[in-house]
């Protein structure tokens, strides 16, 4: 794969609103199934693609009464824990 193969791979954009109903866009990275919860790795989308450092998200989906998805933060410091290192061993082996 060349380099500019590399660079032209995309990745799904979600939308998200926040509380006060501003959109924000993500790239969806990777999808995580742990302990029978799915959580979703994103990156905002600012258009400063040369930054060295890139802020991952990492939500938890849940679903209401009617079945309807929504991300939340994960509030548990253990779940975050274990889907943090899920997510940074899979960096590691595939070397996103």
């Amino acid at each position: 794969m060349s380099n500019e193969e590399f660079f032209e791979e995309e990745f799904p954009v979600l939308v998200l609103v926040d509380e006060e109903g501003v959109e924000h866009e993500f790239e969806l990275l990777a999808e995580l199934e742990i302990d029978d919860e799915t959580y979703r790795v994103l990156i905002p989308l600012f258009g400063e693609e040369d930054s060295e450092e890139v802020e991952v998200v990492i939500l938890k989906v849940v679903y209401d009464e009617e079945g309807n998805e929504f991300l939340s933060d994960i509030e548990d410091d253990e779940e975050w824990e274990k889907v943090a290192d899920a997510w940074q061993e899979l960096v590691e082996s595939e070397e996103l």
